[in-house]
């Protein structure tokens, strides 16, 4: 298994437990769903596993997180890089200032000569291709959609084999959306890159996921193919906004929701 955790307990602050127990695992390749609502965890469990906790006052009690068989729940988060795990974090957290072929180069700091860099460079500007014609472009000036590009594409840099991504739709228009996802699929078809993604779009993830989890307060509540999650009726109705009769959601339902929970049974 490439990355596997287990039993993943997360503290913040010393006092406030945010994940209680959380097991999952992503194969090579394999593009893995992590659905919830707001405040379930789902951030907290990629910076739990790429090492980015630490600086936000967080801290894992127990449990392990396995990149291909090694721990590294104890690693600093270049070292976790260095490995082959790279996350996305949410609200494309471009360097501004700079241009996008520099923010791109920032991302394979980690590799070892300019000729590699130059080769990923390359190689980032062919899945990405409004990306040259933007290379000298001040990043900050860039539209909500070219900046998410770029932040995957700055990923891609260190050469990873697992990226993590946060929200990747968040902000975008559906037709960015709809081609952000498909670069998705192209890059684990031809690359055999691996994907976690935490989306609040089920619809948009369960389309590519081969295997999806929803999370709720801190805990895996219901696992399984992604095939089997768009088609579980509960899926349907509070995380797709259908109810079983087809018609959409409204938050009012909530409560409905809580007292339901089936998979609990």
């Amino acid at each position: 298994m490439l990355l596997d955790v287990n039993n993943l307990e997360v503290v913040y602050s010393d006092v406030i437990l945010v994940l209680k127990g959380v097991n999952l695992s992503v194969d090579t390749a394999q593009i893995v769903a992590l659905l919830g609502a707001n405040g379930a965890g789902k951030t907290t469990t990629l910076k739990a596993i790429s090492g980015l906790l630490r600086s936000e006052d967080g801290e894992i009690l127990s449990g392990a997180v396995r990149l291909n068989g090694d721990e590294i729940q104890r690693e600093e988060p270049q070292n976790i890089v260095r490995r082959g795990l790279v996350q996305v974090v949410e609200g494309r957290k471009i360097l501004p200032h700079m241009t996008v072929e520099q923010n791109l180069l920032v991302g394979g700091k980690i590799l070892g000569s300019r000729a590699e860099r130059r080769e990923m460079l390359d190689k980032v500007y062919g899945y990405f291709p409004k990306l040259p014609a933007l290379r000298n472009r001040v990043s900050g000036y860039l539209s909500g959609g070219e900046q998410q590009m770029l932040v995957i594409g700055r990923a891609l840099m260190a050469k990873p084999r697992i990226v993590l991504l946060d929200e990747p739709s968040l902000g975008l228009a559906p037709l960015i959306v709809a081609e952000i996802f498909r670069l998705i699929e192209r890059l684990r078809r031809e690359e055999g890159i691996a994907f976690l993604v935490v989306e609040q779009n089920a619809k948009v993830a369960l389309a590519i996921a081969d295997h999806g989890y929803v999370l709720e307060n801190g805990r895996i509540m219901l696992e399984g193919s992604g095939a089997e999650l768009r088609e579980n009726e509960d899926i349907k109705e509070f995380y797709l906004g259908m109810s079983l009769s087809g018609q959409g959601k409204s938050f009012r339902d909530v409560k409905h929701y809580k007292r339901r929970k089936r998979w609990l049974g």
